[in-house]
């Protein structure tokens, strides 16, 4: 099978390429390299033996997008391409909404154009909200807190009226939660352009100097430390449930949460980071961001149950290899 990879040069993406390879699925990636960087083809290369078909392309553009399409007779699409940075999605809604709702548009048009009907669509555990209980499953009301989240949503319900409008789609929506880790070769990791919007390289790069500080938003949440607290998943096991979507058997509109099932504090990952690394990490206490909520994690029973999805990798691994992968490309 031949699958379409949009933003497969990310942090997510290239990780789901390496699964796809690994397993003997060819792969084309379509990537603008906003917030990602052309060497990751090198990578995944190294790391699986196999060269992947690359179009620096915009999904914006149509022309392009259907370029593709007729090009390389797809048999899926696995789409992560989209801004994803909360806080610049709420001083910047505007660029939010047409960036990840006409990529989208046009990737779907082309698929019914040429008669590709499947698709693993990428989107968020933001999507909740701020959930009233815990664990989040996937039938809770849905609602947004920024506009990050709410293209989130406004792609899962075109999906959906999709399908109603044509059921011989096979769609599949994984929400996630907080993607963490990196590859265990040490070539590839989340290695955001410019000063990053997630905690992970924020802690990574405060713990080798090149910040120095981590800003933590808040401590007055209501949480076991006052700290938000999140579902903090594996790279690589978020990966290994997007080839589980492609290869369930169920077919028609289907939504998993991918997560661990268990929530971290900001306080706990900063100190889980600090013990298996031996490092120190400077942080300080600020005003709590537009958007956040307290606590958010998943329960995972579904995916568990209808894709055989489980976690293999623990806290201590996620943190033990995002540190190793920035330590081996400074």
């Amino acid at each position: 099978m031949k699958i379409l990879v949009t933003g497969g040069c990310g942090y997510i993406g290239s990780h789901t390429v390496i699964e796809l390879l690994e397993n003997n699925y060819e792969v084309v990636i379509v990537d603008n390299l906003i917030n990602s960087k052309i060497e990751v083809l090198d990578k995944i290369k190294k790391i699986t033996g196999k060269k992947v078909k690359f179009y620096n392309y915009d999904l914006c553009d149509n022309s392009k997008v259907e370029e593709v399409f007729k090009e390389e007779k797809l048999d899926a699409v696995i789409h992560f391409a989209g801004l994803k940075a909360v806080g610049e999605s709420v001083s910047k809604p505007l660029m939010y909404y047409e960036n990840n709702l006409l990529s989208t548009i046009n990737i779907l048009k082309n698929m019914m154009k040429y008669k590709v009907k499947k698709i693993v669509f990428s989107s968020s555990a933001t999507v909740y909200g701020n959930p009233k209980s815990l664990p989040i499953k996937e039938d809770f009301p849905l609602h947004t807190t920024n506009p990050y989240g709410t293209t989130k949503l406004m792609i899962e319900n075109i999906l959906e009226d999709l399908y109603k409008a044509d059921s011989s789609f096979d769609i599949t929506i994984l929400r996630y939660f907080n993607p963490i880790g990196a590859h265990k070769s040490g070539l590839l990791g989340e290695d955001p352009n410019g000063i990053p919007n997630n905690l992970m390289p924020y802690i990574v790069k405060v713990a080798t100097g090149k910040l120095p500080i981590l800003n933590i938003f808040g401590d007055d949440y209501k949480t076991v430390d006052g700290t938000g607290v999140r579902d903090y998943i594996h790279v690589l096991d978020l990966a290994h449930g997007h080839l589980l979507a492609l290869e369930n058997k169920k077919t028609g509109l289907k939504i998993y949460n991918l997560g661990t099932g268990h929530g971290t504090s900001v306080l706990e990952l900063v100190k889980m980071f600090e013990k298996v690394n031996k490092v120190k990490v400077n942080y300080q206490i600020t005003e709590r961001r537009e958007g956040d909520i307290d606590a958010c994690y998943a329960s995972s029973e579904k995916a568990r149950d209808e894709l055989g999805f489980t976690c293999k990798y623990t806290l201590e691994d996620m943190c033990l290899d995002s540190y190793n992968f920035v330590k081996s490309n400074q």
